[in-house]
């Protein structure tokens, strides 16, 4: 074996720890850890701390393009100066056309529904919102455990 090979083994080894830590964190066996690290861990590290609010934006059915768009610059104005603020982290429009996804620099779900709701478009109620609270990727910790 060459000495460049080497940290491609190093480099798949990761790789595959990764994915393992992923797929176990995804099909939940990492609840069947061994119970003596998981009194070692605190409580705190048992779930991923919440780092923002992911926020999908969806037309409501029935609601027509011309409504959306009477209300859209007041709409992008509130949303921009929300930026300006460091409120929203990042924002996109889906490619189906119906909405947005949002990104935002918030601590709770609660804070984001308080943030989107003041906007133009829920006020006049021409949009549904699903939240989803987002935080460090959790199965990265598993890496970080000592042998």
């Amino acid at each position: 074996m060459t000495g460049d090979m080497k940290p491609m083994k190093t480099i798949r080894d990761v790789a595959s720890n990764v994915i393992l830590a992923l797929t176990l964190t995804l099909t939940g066996a990492t609840s069947m850890a061994d119970s003596s690290h998981a009194q070692a861990q605190p409580q705190a590290q048992a779930t991923s701390p919440t780092t923002g609010v992911m926020v999908i934006l969806t037309v409501k059915p029935g609601i027509t393009r011309e409504q959306v768009t009477a209300v859209m610059p007041d709409e992008v104005r509130q949303t921009v100066q929300l930026y300006l603020n460091g409120m929203v982290r990042e924002w996109y429009s889906r490619s189906d056309g119906r909405g947005a996804l949002f990104l935002l620099n918030v601590k709770d779900v609660a804070e984001g529904h308080a943030i989107m709701d003041g906007l133009p478009l829920a006020k006049q109620d021409l949009v549904d919102h699903e939240y989803i609270a987002i935080g460090p990727l959790m199965p990265l910790r598993l890496l970080m455990m000592k042998p």
